[in-house]
């Protein structure tokens, strides 16, 4: 099994060599795009079940005993301690709890720029490199390389297609993942809204 890896190894490089400096590109585009769904799907994470109200009163009566079990609760901590604090110093409470939410409304659209990005020019790309190949290929044609060597077009042709192939590849799940940690993303934004307009409620009639 381990003297089998050089040959996969070399196996991937010949494939990726077979569709020009494009292919490495994809490559490399793919690696940042698994990369940036990774890290928001660590960070969606909501980890609670039940509506936001009801978490909070959680919070409220378990205090510090309240176990952090995803990145609602933590926001939920964090903007009960705001609200307690502003409180304390006679300071608008909304604006207090904006503030202390404001790190989870970057956390939650990190990477999500960059998700978008290269599932846009993933497939570019890829056509750009089908046209480098092409271009090439019928340069071979009319210089008569590509019969002299024995190679026929429809070779050449497939080889220009890889870069697409690979392109799409890239595309397509980056595309659906996408969209669906999107919809995680604005599901925890109407959420944080929800924490500052309940905790902002509650303090108004005194039962924090």
């Amino acid at each position: 099994m381990i003297d089998k890896i050089p040959t996969y190894i070399e196996m991937f490089v010949n494939f990726m060599n077979a569709g020009g400096v494009v292919m490495w590109v994809l490559f490399v585009l793919n690696l940042f795009l698994w990369y940036g769904l990774g890290f928001r799907y660590l960070v969606l994470k909501r980890g609670t079940l039940g509506n936001v109200r009801r978490q909070i009163d959680k919070h409220i009566k378990r205090g510090e005993k309240q176990s952090m079990r995803g990145l609602l609760d933590y926001a939920i901590a964090d903007a009960l301690e705001a609200t307690r604090e502003a409180s304390r110093l006679g300071l608008k409470v909304k604006n207090h709890i904006y503030d202390a939410l404001f790190p989870y409304y970057v956390a939650i659209s990190t990477y999500s720029t960059l998700v978008k990005t290269i599932v846009i020019l993933a497939p570019l790309i890829g056509l750009l490199g089908t046209v480098m190949g092409m271009i090439e290929t019928f340069d071979a044609l009319t210089s008569g390389s590509m019969f002299s060597q024995g190679a026929s077009i429809s070779g050449g042709i497939s080889k220009a297609l890889f870069t697409t192939e690979l392109g799409l590849v890239v595309a397509v799940p980056g595309l659906i993942l996408g969209k669906i940690l999107d919809k995680k993303e604005s599901r925890f934004a109407l959420e944080f809204e929800q924490i500052a307009d309940t905790l902002s409620a509650k303090e108004d009639r005194h039962e924090i």
